[in-house]
């Protein structure tokens, strides 16, 4: 549990940054070089490796060298703990609202019962 907590953390921290997010989303199209993922950004290509390598410690993208040219691409299989976290807690706030919409049905009820007159009150007049 402990090891998927921290494997989570590091997922989140990765796409917590705008660049890596943009690196992530750019590698959704398909696998990349670090310079063409770095192109875009004005950086310099140290900062950048950075990047990669955050992303790459996360899990979410794999690179690998040939000769001089490094290729990275996206390893979707990493947001699987992210997705079953999403998934999880959105069961949670699922069911408090449930209980809520329930709670306020309950309250309504309550309210219209105490406003409308019991029928063993006589009326005025009704003698």
């Amino acid at each position: 549990m402990a090891n998927q907590s921290t494997r989570l953390d590091q997922i989140f921290a990765a796409l917590a940054d705008p660049t890596r997010r943009a690196i992530v989303m750019r590698l959704c199209a398909g696998e990349a070089s670090v310079g063409e993922l770095a192109d875009p950004f004005d950086m310099a290509l140290p900062s950048f490796m950075k990047h990669i390598h955050v992303l790459e410690r996360s899990g979410l993208v794999l690179s690998e060298k040939a000769g001089r040219v490094r290729t990275c691409r996206l390893s979707p299989d990493a947001l699987l703990g992210a997705e079953d976290w999403f998934q999880q807690q959105r069961a949670i706030w699922e069911a408090r609202l449930d209980r809520f919409e329930a709670y306020v049905m309950k309250l309504k009820k309550e309210r219209a019962a105490a406003k409308r007159p019991s029928r063993t009150t006589k009326r005025k007049g009704a003698e």
